[in-house]
C-alpha cells in the first residue's frame, strides 16, 4: 500500500483554484468547526499561532473526519522541524521567511527521503506511515509531499527567478505583511506599490509554470489574484473571524443599543418591561 494521495498537490499539479482558511488558534475545536466548512484547504499556523508539536498533532486528529487538506506552517525552515512535521503526517508544508535559492534547495532536501533528500527514516514510529502499517510508505512518500516556500521580502523577490528554478518546490506563497514591512509600508499590505509588487510576483510565479498562492481578506483583492492565475488563496483567519463576529454582536447589545453591561438585574428588567415604559416607547 503506498503513502496517502496528497489531494492539494494534484490539484495544484493540474491548476485547479483552491480556496483555504488560516487557523491560528491553537484549537482543535476550532479546527474541527473550520473543517466542516467546506475550505479546499487549511493552514495550521505554528509559526504565528500558539502551536506545538502536540498541538499540532491534536489538531490533525481532529481533522480526520474533514475534506480541506492540510497544510502547516512551521516557525522557520529547519531541518528537524520540517521531519517532525512530516513524520506526524502533514504532507505539505509552508516554509515561511525563504529568500535565497539556496535555502530553497535545503528545503527540498529536508521534504525529501535519499536518495533526493535527507529525511530521516523513522517510518517505522511516525502518524505518517500509520505507525508502519503502509508497507510501501518510505518508498511512495516522496511523490506525495508538497512543498511552498514563502517569499515575504525584498529579497527574495530579488531572488524570485532562481528560486522559482529550484526542482521539488510545487508553490510559491507570497505574504503581504511582512513583504509590506520590508518594503517600508508596516501595516500596510493594500497600500499600492505593495500590491504592484505582488501582482508582479504572481505573474512571474504562473509563467514559470509554479503554483501561486497569498492570504488575503479583501474580497476585491483576492478575486484579482484568482484572475492573476493565483491557484490557491486563504481568504480569512479563525482568529480575525472569531473577533470580527464577537465584536459584532457584542456591539449590538451593549453601548450603542443602550445595554449598560453595570446596571443591576432590575434596572434591565424595568427599562425593557412595557409596563415601566411609556406608550411611546412601546408603540
Amino acid at each position: 500500500m503506498p503513502a496517502p494521495i496528497n489531494e492539494f498537490k494534484q490539484k495544484l499539479f493540474l491548476g485547479q483554484q483552491q480556496v483555504g482558511f488560516w487557523l491560528a488558534m491553537g484549537s482543535p475545536n476550532a479546527a474541527q468547526i473550520a473543517g466542516g466548512a467546506g475550505f479546499d484547504w487549511l493552514v495550521i499556523d505554528a509559526e504565528h499561532g500558539p502551536n506545538d508539536i502536540t498541538s499540532l498533532v491534536s489538531q490533525m486528529h481532529a481533522l480526520q473526519g474533514s475534506a480541506s487538506n492540510i497544510i502547516i506552517r512551521p516557525p522557520v525552515g529547519e531541518t528537524w522541524m520540517i521531519k517532525q512535521l512530516l513524520d506526524i503526517g502533514c504532507q505539505t508544508i509552508l516554509v515561511p521567511m525563504v529568500e535565497t535559492a539556496e535555502q530553497a534547495t535545503q528545503l527540498v532536501q529536508a521534504m525529501n527521503y535519499p536518495p533526493k533528500g535527507i529525511r530521516g527514516v523513522g517510518a517505522a514510529l511516525a502518524r505518517a506511515s500509520h505507525h508502519n502499517r503502509i508497507a510501501d510508505y518510505l518508498q511512495t512518500a516522496n511523490d506525495q509531499v508538497c512543498l511552498i516556500v514563502q517569499i515575504e521580502a525584498q529579497r527574495g523577490l530579488d531572488n524570485l527567478k532562481d528560486i522559482l528554478s529550484v526542482d521539488g518546490i510545487d508553490g510559491v506563497f507570497i505574504g503581504p505583511a511582512d513583504l509590506a514591512a520590508d518594503m517600508g509600508y508596516l501595516g500596510q499590505p493594500t497600500a499600492e506599490p505593495v500590491q504592484t509588487a505582488i501582482c508582479g510576483a504572481i505573474k512571474q510565479i504562473v509563467a514559470a509554470g509554479k503554483a501561486a498562492g497569498i492570504l488575503m481578506a479583501v474580497p476585491e483583492l483576492v478575486q484579482h489574484y484568482l484572475t492573476l492565475g493565483a491557484t490557491f488563496v486563504a481568504v480569512g483567519t479563525d482568529v480575525t473571524s472569531f473577533v470580527k463576529a464577537t465584536d459584532t454582536l457584542a456591539a449590538q447589545y451593549i453601548g450603542a443599543s443602550g445595554v449598560d453591561v453595570n446596571e443591576s438585574k432590575d434596572e434591565a428588567e424595568k427599562k425593557n418591561n412595557p409596563v415601566f415604559r411609556s406608550a411611546g416607547d412601546v408603540y
